[in-house]
């Protein structure tokens, strides 16, 4: 049991300090990501399912997409324990959420994306730690 609140402590401080990519605000500064919207399972012997459900600021926000995949980069990147990764948009949120939860869980379109230059260095300003 303290396992798991040490590791939904350290996936929630790893997240919130993640910036937007218009506002000069982190996603927990927005409310975009809150201690309520991550959770962690015990899947096998030191092995956690970590599920993020995060509120975009507008139903139709326009770069659900782009939070999206900061979230799961930055985390595959932190996260000091083995785990599977699971981030969805908050349900009811978002106009189009679950287009956007299934390419956020899919690992070949977000591998394809982290190839787009343009995109990489979006993802890379949002999720560097500020100084």
């Amino acid at each position: 049991r303290y396992i798991i609140v040490c590791h939904l402590s350290s996936a929630l401080d790893i997240i919130r300090t993640i910036r937007d990519p218009e506002k000069p605000n982190t996603l927990e500064e927005l409310e975009v990501v809150t201690e309520s919207c991550v959770e962690v399972h015990e899947i096998g012997e030191d092995e956690y399912l970590v599920v993020i459900r995060f509120t975009p600021t507008v139903p139709h926000c326009s770069l659900a997409t782009l939070i999206g995949l900061c979230l799961r980069i930055k985390l595959q990147r932190c996260l000091p324990f083995r785990h599977k990764l699971e981030i969805y948009i908050s349900e009811g949120t978002h106009s189009t959420e679950e287009d956007i939860n299934k390419q956020i869980n899919d690992k070949e379109r977000v591998a394809a994306a982290m190839e787009n230059p343009n995109l990489r260095e979006i993802v890379e300003q949002c999720v560097t730690e500020p100084d």
